[in-house]
């Protein structure tokens, strides 16, 4: 059986070494492209430096590996170390944090557009099945084997309806990103706002710090102002 880990340390060397302008993300594709199916999502990122900015991203990946003598998948997550990534780069997937930004299915197709962990799974009979609630709304139901797929994939105990997978799979097929129906997914979403805290309290604390360095300019120059106000009339001689 293969392992994950020593996937992580080996593609860490690759990509402290490697040259290029390829980003981390095309290299985790290359690398899982061993694997039949994957899901790469944009688990947390970060900007550092006041004045020459860095950029960072980290991934956490869900993929399946295939047994000795058996053609069923085991499901396994790892989450990588940061990575330096290029301004571009970080601005290309800005938008997304926790969604999955690149993905392989079963059947070897590669999706490119983005969208919440997990929606690549529903509406296949081999994960579940759509059952109905107690108002004859349509949704998701993994069966038990794949119940796990929620935490996994962290997908917050919210049902998935029909009338939203559908939606999915209608921007999908466009590639274009999907968030949500009410836009419950992505930088910006009510649900990561909740699930990725981390993220945003480093952006307030950079925004508080900030504001502070701003206002401490503003001090210094009205002191030297002053100062210098105050030296003018010092100066002053008269008959």
């Amino acid at each position: 059986m293969k392992h994950f880990k020593p996937f992580l340390v080996a593609l860490g060397l690759v990509l402290l070494v490697a040259c290029g302008t390829r980003s981390p993300i095309d290299k985790l594709q290359r690398q899982l492209d061993q694997y039949p199916e994957y899901s790469i999502i944009l688990d947390d990122m970060d900007e550092r430096g006041n004045f020459f900015k860095d950029y960072y991203q980290r991934y956490k990946i869900v993929f399946a590996e295939t047994t000795a003598g058996s053609d069923s998948l085991v499901y396994r997550d790892e989450t990588t170390d940061w990575y330096k990534v290029d301004k571009r780069t970080y601005k290309e997937y800005l938008n997304y944090l926790g969604m999955v930004i690149a993905s392989k299915t079963r059947e070897g197709g590669k999706i490119e557009a983005q969208y919440p962990p997990g929606y690549q799974y529903v509406g296949n009979a081999q994960y579940g099945q759509w059952v109905r609630d107690e108002r004859g709304n349509s949704f998701w139901e993994w069966y038990g084997k794949y119940a796990f797929f929620s935490s996994m994939f962290g997908m917050f105990g919210r049902p998935i309806y029909r009338n939203d997978w559908n939606t999915y799979r209608d921007y999908s097929s466009s590639g274009r990103p999907y968030y949500g129906k009410n836009r419950e997914y992505g930088t910006t979403g009510t649900y990561t706002k909740q699930t990725k805290k981390a993220f945003f309290e480093r952006q307030r604390a950079k925004e508080a710090a900030r504001k502070a360095r701003f206002s401490d300019r503003v001090k210094r120059r009205t002191r030297r102002s002053k100062m210098s106000g105050f030296r003018s009339r010092s100066f002053r001689g008269g008959k």
